[in-house]
């Protein structure tokens, strides 16, 4: 025969609750951690800023503790992609670790390229952990202002 038990709807949803809270705050040891030590792309995305004058575009993307020589700057089919790693600092023996919240591992960012941009003269620079592309505009492609002429 069935037995009949009481349900308790609050008890449910304060059970619920305490099971959300403590996913949240094991996502990002156990999901993140993951992630990062698989170096999976989109494991973390720079910062980038990107500007037009009326010469040329400057994109800024910020990657801080990160090694030049560890960042590749790409064209392919007007699509510009700067790709990189920023590498996890080892651990000493003796050491303890309490919290590592920095992101780490494998990152990629892609942009498309407007056909008055001149991919042939793409400059880089890394200064302080900002790498700045400077992206010219093709002559066609810059604004020209004509002189009016006017009769009296």
């Amino acid at each position: 025969m069935a037995q009949l038990t009481r349900w308790e709807p609050i008890g449910e949803l304060t059970k619920l609750r305490h099971q959300m809270d403590r996913m949240f705050e094991d996502w990002p040891r156990v999901f993140g951690r993951r992630i990062n030590e698989e170096g999976l792309r989109g494991a973390w995305m720079p910062a980038v800023d990107i500007r037009e004058s009326k010469d040329a575009f400057e994109v800024t993307a910020e990657l801080p503790g990160i090694d030049p020589k560890d960042v590749d700057v790409s064209v392919q089919e007007n699509t510009l992609t700067i790709r990189g790693e920023r590498r996890r600092e080892e651990v000493k023996e003796n050491e303890t670790v309490h919290r590592i919240e920095r992101e780490y591992g494998v990152f990629e960012r892609s942009f498309s390229l407007p056909r008055s941009a001149d991919a042939e003269k793409i400059q880089a620079k890394y200064h302080e952990g900002v790498l700045s592309l400077n992206v010219p505009k093709r002559e066609e492609a810059k604004p020209k202002s004509l002189k009016i002429n006017v009769e009296k």
